[in-house]
């Protein structure tokens, strides 16, 4: 038994020494960016006594400063700290350069009727209706501000329905730690600030989509609504707005740190001894995106399939939860199994078929792309498949 326990202490030290992939990651959260929506030529949208540019600047310095006061151990990167324009991919850049762990926008909402109100919480994702587009086009139009926009956005037209298809490929890596803590800011509003909860939705907007890290854009309210613009414009609203969205930091900090947030939002149940399934799955290690060698001499054939569920054990493939999907799969990434259905070679058909899984119950499935059955980014979909 001595001996066991001695191979054991052995064993784990040099599995923490070798920062070998096998290793479980130990997260912490020590960087936040908070990025204060719109910003000089561009003001938002705009109230009867307000600018959402203004509102948003003075929401994002209070909980920046509630941060830094109670977590001095965390850098708190602001993306603008005054009245200035801001590209959106730069806000992006700034999040990513710093290697931040958490983004966090501030925007105020708009509607054309002055009864709207409440709060939103949206994270990157493919529009589910026609609202969510709309909203996604109010705030992507701050690109129309910028020079030379359709080369630094892969040439996206913020006016088309078409182009957006291409979001349900970005952020898929952080679905699940947006989505948590877009949820828990939601709670926040409504259980501590009192404030309506409109949900947390998806859509794709600019300003998450090249962010390599969770993020969220928060609606804090509708400025296009008296009332609540009276609120959004006080001292008193902006100080129980930021501590709401300061607690929903911390408490997402604590359940990080703390090891509670799974790598994917649909995690299946084990039924208990259920057999293994080994041909479809990627080889475990292999980084898709660092084997640019063995790609390179391949023929680059690239599929879109729909990722639905993953689990921490290795499930079999024709599971009673699967009856109905096509072509299931599965491939080994960061620790998990992850399931896939689908095989399609343009993104707008598996766009499609998102749609049926999601109608089956898979309410967070999400398109991925693949290169040689490797999973790859992106960027790298769309420059091999010519999408």
């Amino acid at each position: 038994m001595k001996r066991i326990n001695l191979i054991f202490v052995f064993l784990a030290m040099m599995i923490l020494a070798s920062g070998n992939s096998v290793a479980p990651n130990i997260i912490k959260i020590r960087k936040v960016v908070i990025d204060a929506g719109h910003g000089g030529d561009d003001p938002g949208a705009v109230g009867k006594k307000s600018k959402e540019k203004d509102v948003a600047l003075s929401v994002a310095l209070k909980l920046g400063n509630y941060i830094k006061s109670n977590f001095p151990e965390v850098e708190v990167i602001f993306t603008r700290k005054t009245d200035v324009f801001v590209e959106l991919y730069k806000r992006a850049k700034i999040a990513n350069d710093n290697k931040a762990d958490l983004f966090i926008s501030i925007h105020c909402n708009s509607s054309k009727s002055p009864e709207p109100h409440g709060t939103e919480s949206w994270v990157m994702g493919l529009h589910k209706s026609q609202a969510n587009l709309e909203v996604a086009k109010k705030e992507n139009a701050s690109i129309l501000y910028e020079n030379d926009y359709s080369a630094q956005y892969d040439g996206f037209d913020p006016n088309s329905p078409e182009a957006n298809i291409i979001f349900s490929l970005y952020q898929n890596a952080y679905l699940d730690q947006s989505l948590k803590f877009s949820s828990i800011v939601q709670k926040q509003f409504t259980d501590r600030a009192g404030r309506e909860n409109r949900g947390v939705k998806q859509a794709g907007f600019l300003v998450l989509y090249k962010t390599t890290m969770p993020g969220a854009l928060i609606e804090i309210g509708f400025i296009s609504n008296s009332t609540e613009e009276e609120y959004l414009i006080s001292e008193s609203g902006q100080n129980i707005i930021a501590s709401a969205i300061y607690r929903s930091f911390k408490e997402y900090k604590s359940q990080v740190e703390g090891g509670n947030i799974q790598p994917e939002n649909n995690i299946l149940p084990d039924p208990g001894a259920s057999t293994a399934a080994s041909n479809d799955t990627v080889k475990p290690g292999i980084n898709a995106a660092s084997d640019t060698s063995s790609r390179a001499s391949a023929k680059k054939e690239v599929f879109f399939r729909v990722q639905f569920a993953s689990s921490s054990k290795k499930k079999s493939l024709d599971l009673p939860e699967f009856t109905g999907l096509e072509n299931v799969k599965l491939y080994f990434q960061n620790g998990l199994y992850k399931y896939t259905c689908g095989n399609f070679k343009t993104l707008k058909e598996a766009a499609g078929y998102q749609s049926i899984v999601q109608a089956k119950g898979f309410k967070d499935a999400f398109v991925v792309a693949f290169l040689n059955e490797q999973r790859i980014t992106p960027g790298e979909a769309l420059k091999y498949s010519g999408n």
